[in-house]
This record gives C-alpha cells, sequence and structure tokens, in this order.
C-alpha cells in the first residue's frame, strides 16, 4: 500500500495509544515525534480530562512543536491550545439532562460524577469513584450539595458501577433522552453522558475548520464505543487489533499489532511515515 497523505493524527489513549500499563511505548513515541517534526499534527483524544492527558503529552516531547499544540478532552467536548493555554472548544451538558441521569442512577444505587480540568465531583465517594479517580490521575471531591452543583452544566456526566447494572441504565437514559444528549459505555463499567452532536470525531471536524486542514488528511485511531464518532469522521478511521468488533466493522484499517505491541507506531510508521 502506498503512504497515505495524513495532516492529522487523533488518538484514544485507553486500550489504543497506552499499553496495559497505561504507559507508552518507545516505538509510539519515536513514530508520533516523527510525524509531528514532519508536520503532521499529533492531537492525543481521550474522555479524560485535560489536565489527566498532560503526562502523555509530556511523554511525547511535542507540545513545545505547533503540529502538539492542541488536545482534544471529555470525549470530544473540549478542545485545548496548550500554546495559548486556554479551552477553545467547549460543549456542556444541560442541567435538566444532569438532573434526570442524577436520579435514575440513585434509583438503583449508582452515583455520577461530572469533571472540570482538574477534578471529578460527586455526591458520594464509593469504590467505582475510586476506580475513576485512580484511572484519571485527577482530584476526586465530594459535593453536599450536589444537584445545586449540577446547575453550572459540565461537559459531562459519568456513571461508574456495575457493567450489568450499567447495561439497564443505558437502555432507559437512551430511551428517555432520545437526541437530546448521546449516552454510551466508553468502558463497561463506564456509562457516559454527553452533549448532543458531540463526539472525538466532531470535535477533530472542527479543529481541522480551526487550523484549515482538509479533513480528507485526517487519521483516528481507537478501539471503542467512543471512539465510534471517529472511526467514521476521520479520512482514516483505525481500529486496534485489540479493538471491538463493532469498531473494527466500521474502521477503513484494523492494526496488525495490539496496544500491548506498539500498534500504533508500527501503522504509522508503515502507512504514513
Amino acid at each position: 500500500m502506498s503512504k497515505l497523505d495524513v495532516g492529522l493524527i487523533a488518538l484514544d489513549l485507553d486500550d489504543t495509544l497506552l499499553d496495559k500499563d497505561r504507559n507508552i511505548s518507545d516505538k509510539n513515541v519515536e513514530a508520533l515525534r516523527k510525524a509531528a517534526e514532519l508536520g503532521i499534527y499529533v492531537v492525543l483524544c481521550s474522555g479524560r480530562a485535560e489536565d489527566a492527558i498532560l503526562p502523555y503529552v509530556r511523554r511525547l516531547e511535542i507540545a513545545g512543536m505547533q503540529a502538539g499544540r492542541y488536545i482534544i478532552a471529555i470525549n470530544g467536548c473540549s478542545v485545548f491550545d496548550l500554546h495559548e493555554r486556554k479551552q477553545i472548544y467547549c460543549q456542556k451538558v444541560s442541567y435538566d439532562i444532569l438532573h434526570h441521569a442524577n436520579e435514575e442512577a440513585q434509583k438503583m444505587g449508582l452515583f455520577s460524577e461530572v469533571y472540570t480540568a482538574d477534578t471529578i465531583y460527586y455526591q458520594k465517594q464509593t469504590e467505582w469513584t475510586d476506580i475513576d479517580v485512580k484511572l484519571c490521575g485527577l482530584k476526586g471531591k465530594e459535593i453536599e450539595d450536589y444537584d445545586a452543583f449540577l446547575k453550572q452544566g459540565f461537559t459531562k456526566m459519568l456513571v461508574p458501577g456495575d457493567p450489568d447494572q450499567l447495561q439497564v441504565l443505558q437502555k432507559k437514559l437512551k430511551a428517555d433522552f432520545g437526541d437530546k444528549a448521546v449516552v454510551f459505555t466508553s468502558k463497561p463499567y463506564f456509562l457516559e453522558i454527553l452533549p448532543p452532536n458531540c463526539g472525538k470525531g466532531e470535535a477533530i471536524s472542527w479543529l481541522s475548520d480551526h487550523i484549515g486542514l482538509d479533513k480528507n488528511r485526517t487519521m483516528g485511531f481507537g478501539d471503542s464505543m467512543n471512539d465510534e464518532s471517529m472511526i467514521r469522521l476521520c479520512k482514516y478511521g483505525v481500529c486496534m487489533k485489540n479493538g471491538l468488533d463493532y469498531i473494527k466493522g466500521i474502521a477503513d484499517f484494523t492494526t496488525e499489532y495490539d496496544n500491548n505491541s506498539s500498534g500504533v507506531g508500527m501503522f504509522i510508521e508503515k502507512n504514513v511515515l
């Protein structure tokens, strides 16, 4: 296959760029640095909040380059410019959606969370909230009047919990919200509620317009349901070998190697560089 004409590479983190220990391999670092040095935008594109993505930007050592200045956070609800040190794109879930989702979760004995760039807020600390805090590397904080706190609106709500319970809750919330919110599981134990018409793919399209890049030169790597819009909307959607069969089915390519074997770097080296 001839080399692909790529101007932007968007990368999911967990189970895509990161290995099972949540590290970026030397091979992945090498390939992405080479891409950035060639002027190809390298954009980390995660469900995590901004501050939880920064350690991985530092690992790549590309933030000082024009090609490494942007990150996409909260599954596409936020685009952050590292050079200007400010958020340049933001979508929020309305209070009525947050309120209803939280009420339905509580009926099942589940507790929701909302995010800012550096903190996860929740009504009650549980073993499930602890998992998210540890995974993201952010601060966790209990809020006494949680419902009033929700009135300011947030980029996303997450309900962590037992996967079987979350499947039931997901079905209920999808029926209740219709096209007023995006509801999906990013991991079996994480149910997410996002604004309508919002996803990683939509954020990449917006960023492409912002930097004046032809969308036919975009490439996105992912493995799971929160990567669906990115895989669909990028010109070259790439699913990891370890990804869901559904995502493989809609992707243009599947990597030869999984996330524990530098699948991203090997694909970029072979098909882009």
